[in-house]
């Protein structure tokens, strides 16, 4: 005959004990939608990206048009030069360089200075980059994000313009400053998720990381260094 009679409190799951698992729980659902957040991150990377691809070519373009005027004003007395080619093709270099920036690190093409990470095996890179980013790439873009925010409403309020003659209004892009430093900030973060994720057990080659981690055949295994 069944007992029916209710289950002793020793055999019960405290309420810490339900809270507990239930929290955990959240987390780890959380958990498996932090890649799908990381590659939206990436797109949005990506489309920054292409435009600052698509900045070299009027980039391209103006430098070309400046050194052009500037020879046939040596040599024929002509002014076609003027500040306004010349100051265009920076402003086009600085998107190109800031808008570049979080595609760069999310495909791997940022410089590294460490001669020895390529020497390390692929968790001990996943935790170097996981702990940098951490402690030293999200801080440094969102300290760049405070600090030129005062920069760059100053420029505004006064409508910052080239001090040379015929130059260039200034406080356009200026305004990249705080973007850019925001755009790697978010890009940052998804490095931060991807390499989390990939120290967790997810499979590398979904998280859209660089090469430098995801290729297992050229690199030692952890606590080895290549020969």
């Amino acid at each position: 005959m069944a007992d029916d009679s209710p289950a002793p409190e020793s055999r019960r799951p405290s309420r810490a004990r339900r809270v507990l698992a239930t929290a955990l729980r959240r987390v780890q659902t959380a958990a498996r939608r932090l890649p799908a957040f990381a590659r939206a991150l990436d797109r949005v990377s990506a489309l920054a990206g292409a435009i600052a691809a698509w900045a070299l070519v009027p980039m391209i373009l103006l430098a070309v048009a400046a050194a052009t005027t500037a020879i046939t004003d040596r040599h024929l007395g002509t002014s076609w030069s003027t500040n306004a080619l010349i100051e265009g093709q920076w402003y086009l270099f600085a998107v190109v360089f800031m808008l570049g920036a979080p595609i760069a690190l999310a495909k791997g093409a940022h410089v590294r200075v460490d001669a020895l990470f390529g020497r390390l095996g692929p968790r001990t890179r996943h935790w170097i980059d996981l702990v940098g980013g951490l402690l030293f790439l999200l801080p440094f873009a969102a300290f760049g994000v405070y600090e030129s925010l005062d920069f760059v409403e100053r420029s505004w309020s006064i409508r910052e313009a080239s001090p040379d003659p015929g130059g260039l209004p200034r406080y356009p892009i200026k305004t990249l400053i705080p973007v850019a430093f925001a755009l790697l900030f978010l890009q940052g973060l998804s490095q931060v998720i991807k390499h989390g994720a990939a120290l967790a057990g997810l499979p590398e080659d979904e998280l859209g990381l660089p090469p430098s981690h995801t290729d297992h055949l050229d690199g030692p295994r952890d606590g080895e260094f290549a020969g």
